[in-house]
């Protein structure tokens, strides 16, 4: 079951996220969410634990607890939205009246 995890603290790392959530049950996967051109945390992140029922625990116990100064919350994550468009700015564009009559 894959958990989302908000309001981590810029500071916090996927080993104390990691630590937080195993004492709940096996982990596939832990991810902090960093921006693309910093590498900075973005606050927030994933948790994908093997057991749904370890899951729900560690929700259940986890969400608003203090965790590096700062209350997380954890949801179980939902399936991203696809957005219509397809390609840069989902089509439209901008640029205002190109027929210009000057």
């Amino acid at each position: 079951m894959n958990i989302f995890v908000s309001n981590l603290s810029f500071t916090t790392t996927e080993d104390e996220l990691r630590t937080e959530f195993a004492s709940f049950g096996e982990l596939t996967s832990v991810n902090i969410i960093k921006d693309r051109m910093t590498n900075k945390s973005r606050g927030f992140g994933f948790v994908e634990m093997v057991s749904k029922e370890e899951a729900e625990k560690a929700i259940a116990s986890l969400d608003g607890k203090s965790v590096n100064g700062r209350n997380i919350t954890v949801a179980e994550a939902k399936p991203r939205e696809r957005k219509p468009g397809g390609s840069f700015g989902g089509g439209g564009g901008g640029g205002g009246n190109r027929n210009r009559s000057w």
